[in-house]
């Protein structure tokens, strides 16, 4: 096999027998996601190094029926500056940003401008997100209007119906076709594992994205009822370590949704680590979208820093 790993996921053709052959455990999962956290110990200077690590990859979001061009402007701002000055001083570091800003297609032109020059991407969520209940040439339109708008990535909501039906070619054609309007811009697939209905389906809608060419396989839109769990998160994450070993192609991964403690990003770390490696522990290849992550870690890496543990509202926008 020729090792393509450097490469964007150009995607592989259609073959429905590969779907055949994917069938989960679902007990071996649970099993295994409950173990993840209580093996390996993460503690004082090693917990901060990683939680560190953690900003880096979170992609901050905004998705809010009362977003407003301040809300977003402070957002970036945020995104520039994740971590108080003072306390990344007291760890010995200058700087450090988080992976990417997420917003809705009509603030994309406000956090292009708020992050010009930092070189942190634009996320837009696009395809009717987050029900994807729009026509197909709608969903086409949106992406290309959010790539010229200035968007690096693109997040798109899959057509639930398509999964629940088995209409695994329409989805892989949908796919390939959303990555075609992505152009140059990163496409990551937002799964809603919460309306799959069994494992089975987000296995094999995992692969069927990633044969679609998804540079990012995503849990959750952040609005369903059940969001990020580390056995779906489990299930997905292994099925990008078969397809490495089957095509070459690296594609990321991000869990979304419900991670709103420094504890669970260390579960979500350590799943990754243990399954995948450490090249996966990277903005290039995870990310967590979350709106309220940052303020706990934050909270976290100054108790390390200071010995004392502050109010959230010291950690503003996060």
């Amino acid at each position: 096999m020729v090792r393509k790993s450097a490469l964007r996921n150009s995607g592989i053709p259609f073959d429905s027998s590969i779907l055949e052959d994917r069938w989960v455990n679902k007990s071996a999962v649970e099993r295994r996601a409950g173990t993840l956290g209580k093996r390996r110990s993460v503690k004082k200077e090693y917990q901060a190094a990683w939680l560190l690590r953690a900003v880096t990859m979170i992609d901050l979001t905004t998705l809010s029926g009362d977003d407003t061009e301040g809300n977003v402007i402070r957002l970036c701002a945020k995104a520039k500056k994740p971590v108080r000055s003072d306390i990344l001083e007291q760890m010995g570091f200058d700087s450090l940003t988080v992976g990417a800003v997420c917003v809705y297609h009509n603030r994309i032109s406000t956090a292009v401008e708020a992050l010009n020059g930092t070189g942190i991407p634009v996320a837009a969520v696009s395809t009717g997100f987050p029900a994807g209940q729009i026509a197909h040439r709608d969903k086409l339109a949106e992406i290309k209007k959010s790539v010229r708008a200035g968007a690096n990535e693109i997040d798109i909501v899959i057509s639930r119906d398509k999964v629940l039906r088995g209409n695994w070619r329409g989805l892989y054609d949908e796919i390939c076709a959303f990555r075609e309007a992505c152009g140059e811009s990163h496409l990551k697939t937002i799964l809603a594992t919460g309306e799959l209905g069994n494992l089975e389906n987000v296995i094999r809608a995992s692969w069927v994205c990633m044969m679609g060419g998804a540079d990012f396989i995503k849990t959750s839109t952040g609005k369903e009822s059940v969001n990020a769990t580390l056995p779906v998160s489990l299930v997905m994450v292994r099925a990008i370590r078969e397809y490495l070993e089957m095509t070459g192609f690296r594609v990321g991964f991000k869990p979304a949704g419900g991670i709103r403690t420094a504890r669970q990003a260390l579960d979500w770390m350590i799943l990754m680590k243990e399954e995948v490696g450490d090249e996966w522990l990277s903005a290039e290849l995870f990310r967590f979208g979350a709106s309220g992550l940052l303020g706990d870690i934050e909270r976290q890496l100054e108790h390390f820093a200071t010995g004392n543990y502050s109010a959230i509202h010291r950690h503003p926008m996060a």
